[in-house]
């Protein structure tokens, strides 16, 4: 019965409710129990410690020489740490060297390894060439150097050899030896010159982030406003662009300049404010600014430079999002001719300016189109975007054709990427040397009857520890022994390798990570709305250069690469760029106006222009708009224009003549334009009142006016006729004159006039 009351929507008695909530709670505490406790325990599980050959960390922290020679004693240094649970007894690090390598693909494979695997690892070099601890306790971690003579190490004919650095030992729960821990690398071994000579083309980029603003002081000079003065850090002894000029002035390389970047320390090297809150301080680094122009101009002085156009512009991002938005491309063909100019001004060098360079090279046909419309004839791609058709059993040179007069210089990829991990660790970074010399050995024995030229493009920005990377692979390369360096120039007139491919990469093959990064639709729509705003007041101005040069270069800064991965930042500083424009041009505005009063046929009306900006503004027309008809201008409608032009921080009163038909109200709008009619700020809106003098109104007063002189001509009669009869009386006195009235004209008041404003001709 119960079931069927509950089924048929009764309510059970309150005991039973209470029975069944009871019993819910004891069926579900055990559940809830375990579903709390499983999450906990997983949660307490220790990780697991490393065991087999993993159990020690192997750091390698220095390799000397990097590249040997027969009389060389090879050095390698590192540290051992146990991230075991046991205490490691009678630890001996040996040197492992071999095999050879043959090709590319096995040094790859050979990197990739992170175990030691008996057979395949070459036997130590040992004897006293190693280095014992009686114990290498857990967490702790130990030192080491071994230092072995080359001809010890068994190289036989040249090539890449893998070296490894070992650590065995014994543990209380396997006593007895065994290979606990290992790390690899290579060793090149090419002890004379080589017959044939790959040549190796490094770029060295010098690129920022954009720290100026579209902001100037007003003084002559037009002192420049920095969002930041991050840059000095970079430039100051020690930072990151200070050591690129330090390691470059020593290495073969070509040097691929942002003109921004020069610009904005040149900038620096005068006076200079920087934005701090909502005020500005000025910047104290001018020292240091100098010394690095110094210093850069020094050094490119016999070299090569490339120069990107203006602010580094992303090129993929106008290729995918921009170029369909109208002005976009314009911007790239001006931050391209500024490139050129800037560079010659600053290092006093002609840099070429026929190279755009895509992000991490990678291309598509639409992108290959924006760069060639600013003007290249070479791309700078990479080789995991070009990808070959077939399988080349060989790298091939760089410089390939593809069409319409445009060479694409396609880099290595496994040189370009070799140093984009983070290379403040000592290990991580020798590691990369090696690996970077290694490739570049056995490239250049696969064919050695073919001399080939390769490129290196490494990251675009390169931090401290990644230039000293990069600094010391070439160093490696300094003998000359199996490569030769070359600049980006020659590389690109290279004669192309015709098994190599010469296709671009559909659009579709553009990394979608890239592609994610790039700059939206967005922010292609608002550089054209700025540079509309701009385009507008430029034309009112005396001096037009001192606003169209700093936005011109902030709107370039709009589109530059380094805004990937930062798209807020990008978003605010395009929004500050707008903002800044937009108070100049209200600096120029119509002064609010009361309402007008007018008395009789005709009068005139003034409207006064205020220009705040320390230049005269010119070109302009002020136009005033009457919605009656009661209220016309010059005789002629009711609308009426005249020219404005005012000098800097004055105002003027522009007068417009008006004619009157009947008493009322109009209202009058007031605007300014540019001489072509395109508006102009903001309209005001003020009412004038028509109080006309009717004829019926000058007749009343005109008889008023009779009526007064007809009584005064009474009353002199009179008085005369008074005077005679006091003469017949024999009356000699003269008789009393009344004094003259007083004017009636109350004391002038120094209380404000009232809202309206009455305005008589």
């Amino acid at each position: 019965m119960a079931e069927a009351a509950d089924f048929q929507g009764t309510r059970p008695s309150p005991a039973r409710r209470w029975l069944r909530r009871t019993a819910s709670v004891v069926l579900g505490a055990p559940l809830l129990a375990g579903l709390l406790t499983v999450p906990a325990a997983a949660a307490a599980e220790p990780a697991k410690a490393p065991t087999g050959s993993r159990t020690v960390d192997v750091s390698l922290d220095t390799l000397s020489p990097s590249v040997p020679t027969e009389d060389d004693t090879l050095t390698v240094s590192g540290t051992l740490t146990n991230r075991g649970k046991e205490t490691i007894d009678d630890a001996e690090v040996d040197l492992r060297v071999g095999p050879r390598l043959s090709g590319r693909g096995q040094v790859d494979d050979a990197a990739k390894r992170t175990r030691y695997i008996p057979g395949v690892d070459p036997a130590a070099v040992g004897g006293k060439y190693t280095v014992k601890f009686p114990e290498l306790r857990k967490g702790i971690s130990q030192d080491f150097t071994l230092s072995v003579p080359v001809d010890k190490l068994g190289l036989d004919d040249p090539g890449v050899y893998q070296l490894g650095v070992s650590v065995s030992g014994r543990t209380g729960t396997a006593p007895y030896e065994q290979v606990l821990g290992i790390e690899r690398s290579f060793l090149p071994w090419q002890p004379e010159a080589s017959d044939s000579r790959t040549k190796v083309t490094f770029l060295w980029p010098l690129i920022a982030s954009p720290h100026v603003t579209a902001e100037t002081r007003s003084d002559e000079q037009q002192t420049p406003v920095f969002t930041d003065d991050d840059l000095a850090k970079e430039i100051a002894p020690g930072g990151r662009l200070e050591r690129m000029v330090a390691l470059g002035s020593r290495l073969p390389v070509t040097w691929v300049i942002d003109p921004d970047l020069l610009a904005s320390v040149a900038a620096m090297a005068g006076r200079y404010e920087v934005q701090s809150g909502d005020t500005t301080v000025p910047g104290r680094n001018q020292a240091a600014a100098r010394q690095w122009i110094t210093a850069l101009e020094k050094v490119v002085e016999d070299g090569k430079v490339i120069a990107l156009p203006f602010a580094d512009p992303d090129l993929a991002s106008i290729a995918h999002r921009g170029k369909t938005v109208s002005g976009t491309l314009s911007h790239l063909q001006n931050a391209s001719t500024v490139a050129a100019t800037t560079v010659e001004t600053i290092l006093h060098v002609k840099p070429s300016t026929d190279f755009a360079w895509p992000v991490n090279g990678a291309v598509d046909p639409s992108i290959v189109d924006v760069a060639t419309s600013a003007g290249a004839h070479n791309v700078i791609a990479r080789s995991d975007s070009f990808r070959e058709a077939g399988q080349l059993p060989y790298t091939p040179t760089a410089a390939r054709p593809i069409g319409g007069g445009t060479t694409a210089v396609v880099a290595d990829v496994r040189l370009s990427t070799a140093f984009d991990r983070d290379m403040s660790r000592a290990n991580t970074s020798t590691l990369a040397v090696q690996k970077f010399l290694a490739h570049t050995l056995t490239l250049t024995e696969q064919v050695p009857d073919n001399e080939r030229s390769i490129v290196v493009a490494p990251p675009r920005m390169p931090t401290t520890a990644q230039a000293q990377t990069m600094a010391r692979a070439l160093e490696g390369l300094s003998g000359n022994r199996w490569t030769q360096p070359s600049d980006l120039v020659a590389a690109s007139d290279e004669k192309p390798d015709p098994q190599a491919t010469t296709r671009i990469p559909r659009a579709s093959a553009y990394p979608k990570k890239l592609r994610e990064q790039e700059l939206p639709t967005q922010a292609f729509q608002d550089i054209r709305a700025t540079q509309g705003s701009l385009d507008g007041f430029q034309t009112i101005l005396t001096q037009p250069e001192r606003v169209v040069t700093p936005f011109g270069n902030a709107v370039n800064r709009s589109m530059s690469t380094s805004w990937r991965g930062r798209s807020l930042e990008a978003q605010q500083y395009r929004d500050a760029v707008r903002d800044y424009l937009q108070s100049l041009t209200n600096e120029v505005q119509l002064i609010e106006k009361s309402d007008v009063t007018l008395s009789g046929r005709s009068a005139t009306i003034p409207v006064t222009v205020q220009n705040k900006l320390v230049q005269g503004v010119d070109r302009l027309v002020l136009r005033l708009t009457s919605d009656n008809i009661r209220l016309k201008f010059n005789d002629d409608g009711n609308k009426a224009e005249l020219p404005v032009s005012i000098a800097g921080g004055h105002s003027q009163s522009v007068k417009f003549d008006t004619a009157t038909s009947a008493n009322g109200r109009a209202q009058v709008t007031a605007r300014l334009y540019t001489e072509d009619g395109t508006p102009y700020g903001e309209e005001m809106t003020f009412t004038v009142k028509v109080s006309e003098v009717t004829p019926t109104v000058l007749l009343v007063i005109a008889g008023g006016l009779l009526l007064l002189v007809l009584a005064g001509v009474r009353m002199y009669s009179h008085r005369k006729r008074a005077a005679a009869s006091d003469t017949a009386n024999g009356n000699g006195d003269e008789p009393e004159q009344p004094s003259d009235p007083t004017p009636d004209t109350g004391p002038e008041s120094g209380a404000p006039s009232g809202t309206g404003e009455k305005v008589d001709r």
